[in-house]
């Protein structure tokens, strides 16, 4: 029997087994005639049928197989099911009829049986091509491993063949292993077979993978044959922002949007869109899109944080409060971290602090806003009583909350920081403990407790001996 070897890019369509098999003249158009009639005039194709293996062609395994196959694609089981069992007959050794076994099992959606019969053919012939992709098909969803390791044999047995790299790919890519998805991607992504499929799941294994680059240039490569593929137009609107090249990200994201084919949006478009123009300085349209995201998938209310962020950007400090507590309240009280409280206070500390909070807004609604940073910063210092942050920052709130100094707000708690990071003796926390001492200085300054300012200023110079602001202080009360 002639053997040939046929490689794939998709569906197994060819007429006849795509396993070693000889085809003659004689019998093709027989057969091509026949999936004419099949459907039309069931008796006729029968009789046709006969006559095809009259004679010569009773034990013909190839052309059995083949009117087994064309019965089964025409949705005749019991046909189809009939000549395997003339083709087993005539060679019970055959692979062809085997992969025809496992066929007709498939559409009987009987998967055991189906993979039994591949191994078979497997057995029959070891380069049994179509019996080791299909047995992978089968196994490919339920058992990813079983379907690998059948193809990494058949890939061993032939290194070049494309369709074994493309069904490796496709597996590796379903179970998320991008990395893998993309070595494989890339031995087909060329090859005259390669679909528009191909080089989007391609070109979306690498941006996953993090290689922003190389996604883009597949991308591109798709946009080279189809302008407004959707797809390509997505993958090079989010790669161009990775890279932080925000003008073609720009161009890609109003194709992708206005002009493309079949666009069907996610929440991961309207987030990528939202982070480009946030990074453009677009804040107003970044919350529009961010919004959108989120009223697509309720579930991802991680993007009030980059709400947040963005009213924070345009000093918006209300807005960026509410979008904040938005995303706090949106979690599970055990992932209400301090952390978040922390940011929180932040964001109020900033509304009452802020240059164009001073004004934009009435003293009495900052003043509300640095009460309530002191009273975030205070469950913060409760919550973590080991770290200085809390009581620093609630230092610096009431500080804000008394610009003159004069009624000491902030003193308590920066003589906590103070003690705290003392006795840590660590150079890290020079900065914070020369902002303690700056103040305390400042405040026993301003009461007219000379001896305690000068310690103060004193301890300051002895971390930072050419600090300007402990000089003159010094000089101002001698």
């Amino acid at each position: 029997m002639k053997r040939i070897q046929v490689f794939l890019a998709g569906a197994f369509i060819a007429v006849g087994s795509l396993c070693a098999q000889s085809t003659t003249a004689e019998w093709q158009a027989g057969v091509a005639k026949l999936k004419e009639t099949i459907q039309n005039n069931p008796a006729q194709a029968a009789e046709e049928a006969s006559q095809l293996i009259k004679g010569k062609n009773k034990k013909n395994v190839d052309l059995l197989v083949a009117i087994g196959e064309t019965y089964l694609k025409a949705g005749k089981l019991t046909e189809a099911e009939e000549y395997a069992a003339l083709g087993k007959k005539a060679n019970g050794k055959s692979a062809l009829v085997s992969v025809l076994q496992g066929d007709i099992a498939v559409e009987q959606k009987n998967a055991g049986l189906a993979s039994q019969k591949y191994e078979e053919a497997i057995y029959f012939d070891s380069r049994c091509t179509e019996a080791y992709l299909k047995y992978a098909d089968i196994y490919k969803a339920a058992n990813a491993g079983l379907a690998i390791e059948k193809l990494t044999q058949l890939k061993e047995l032939e290194p070049d063949n494309k369709a074994v790299d493309k069904k490796l790919a496709e597996i590796y890519y379903s179970k998320n292993d991008f990395s893998k998805a993309a070595e494989y991607y890339s031995h087909v992504a060329t090859d005259a077979t390669a679909t528009e499929g191909d080089l989007v799941k391609y070109s979306f294994a690498l941006f996953l993978n993090h290689n922003f680059e190389k996604s883009l240039e597949v991308a591109n490569l798709g946009l080279q044959k189809n302008p407004k593929h959707a797809a390509f137009n997505r993958l090079a609107m989010y790669n161009n922002t990775d890279l932080k090249r925000f003008d073609e990200a720009q161009k890609a994201a109003n194709l992708f949007f206005n002009e493309a084919d079949k666009a069907d949006y996610s929440y991961l478009d309207y987030m990528y869109y939202g982070h480009l123009l946030d990074a453009l300085k677009k804040y107003d349209e970044a919350v529009v899109q961010y919004e959108k995201a989120i009223e697509l998938d309720s579930t991802k209310t991680d993007l009030y944080q980059n709400i947040s962020t963005v009213y924070e950007q345009k000093n918006d400090y209300k807005k960026a409060i509410d979008a904040y507590k938005k995303y706090i309240t949106s979690l599970d009280k055990e992932k209400q971290t301090v952390d978040l409280q922390y940011q929180l206070g932040r964001l109020y500390y900033g509304a009452g602090t802020h240059a164009d909070s001073l004004s934009t807004t009435d003293a009495a609604d900052r003043k509300h806003a640095l009460v309530k940073a002191d009273s975030v910063f205070a469950v913060v210092a409760e919550v973590n009583p080991d770290s200085y942050v809390g009581n620093f920052w609630r230092a610096r709130s009431n500080s804000a909350l008394d610009p003159e100094t004069t009624d000491g707000l902030a003193k308590p708690f920066y003589e906590k920081v103070a003690t705290l990071l003392e006795g840590k003796k660590d150079a890290r926390y020079n900065s914070v403990l020369i902002e303690c001492y700056s103040y305390l200085g400042y405040y026993y300054l301003v009461t007219d407790k000379l001896p305690e300012s000068k310690e103060y200023w004193n301890k300051i110079l002895a971390i930072d001996p050419a600090n300007a602001t402990a000089k003159k202080a010094l000089d101002g009360i001698k």
